[in-house]
């Protein structure tokens, strides 16, 4: 069966997320979850916990900051609190994390997640070994790698199924460097919509921002509704949808269109060109859609 997770921003957001379909909503906050489309406290992890909880539904927390000294302090008080209010798992890959969250023996399942290090079934299963209920792929594999690497292990393999991918992640504020080297003032958040293009490729566009964890650059938007099928067949059945520069109800119709294809992968009667159309349609026109590695041979990736 297919699980969908969908990243949600709000309560609000969250709210829709459940009734179109999402089976596990991604939420997590400052300090210590990165890339998410907005840091929430622990009252409203709280209150999105228990509306998924009402419809049998789950919440993972994001847990997979940079961890410092001063972080890793603070790191048992948290992890206590979303015990406390049953969140149902949280994702991190730090060693350090993971050792503090064994050594509470708290009911809390962690799902292994180290960004670009998760590239073999043999690192997942030695994490498994240590207790993880699952595992974060990195985005830079091909389609035929997590094919092979699902195919060793009987734990999930999450797989980004659509949004964007980071490519660059730095602690320090490196576009209000940059401004302050050019006598420049500008925001630097997220919603100002900042893109980085390669001088090679006039028409690319990596939407880059800072926020409190520092400074984060991505790919273009990733979608494998036209592979889908693919997975499907190679029991990569846990998607991820993540809607880190997208807000709100576009993202919600995103996240209802991969649930519709889902039900057609699962009564056989999958059609991905229609689904396709339909998801260029909501995409906002400032940025496109690609299939990242996922199509490409290993071979060829350097």
């Amino acid at each position: 069966m297919i699980k969908i997770t969908a990243t949600a921003e709000s309560p609000e957001q969250a709210r829709a997320l459940l009734d179109v379909g999402a089976d596990t909503l991604y939420v997590g906050g400052h300090p210590f979850g990165l890339r998410l489309p907005r840091a929430l406290g622990l009252d409203e992890i709280k209150e999105i916990t228990l509306l998924a909880h009402r419809q049998g539904k789950k919440v993972n927390v994001a847990v997979n900051g940079l961890l410092h000294n001063e972080q890793v302090e603070q790191l048992p008080d948290y992890l206590q609190r979303l015990a406390e209010i049953n969140a149902d798992a949280v994702t991190m890959g730090d060693p350090g994390a993971i050792l503090t969250l064994q050594e509470l023996d708290l009911d809390l399942p962690y799902i292994y997640d180290a960004g670009t290090l998760v590239t073999s079934a043999e690192q997942i299963a030695f994490w498994i070994d240590h207790g993880a209920i699952g595992a974060v792929a990195a985005r830079e594999l091909t389609l035929s790698e997590l094919k092979e690497m699902q195919s060793k292990l009987n734990q999930p393999v999450e797989v980004l199924v659509y949004g964007p991918t980071c490519i660059h992640q730095s602690g320090r504020p490196l576009v209000t460097n940059y401004y302050r080297y050019a006598g420049m003032s500008e925001r630097t958040d997220k919603d100002r919509g900042l893109y980085l293009r390669d001088p090679k490729n006039p028409d690319s566009q990596y939407p880059i921002f800072e926020d409190e964890e520092g400074t984060h650059i991505f790919s273009q938007d990733l979608s494998l509704m036209p592979v889908l099928q693919d997975l499907y067949d190679n029991g990569l059945h846990t998607w991820k949808l993540d809607g880190v520069l997208l807000h709100g109800e576009a993202f919600v119709q995103i996240v209802r269109l991969f649930a519709e294809a889902r039900e057609a992968l699962e009564a056989g009667n999958f059609v991905p060109a229609a689904l396709c159309n339909r998801l260029q349609s909501i995409q906002p026109q400032s940025r496109s859609l690609g299939t990242g590695f996922y199509l490409k041979d290993p071979k060829d990736i350097n």
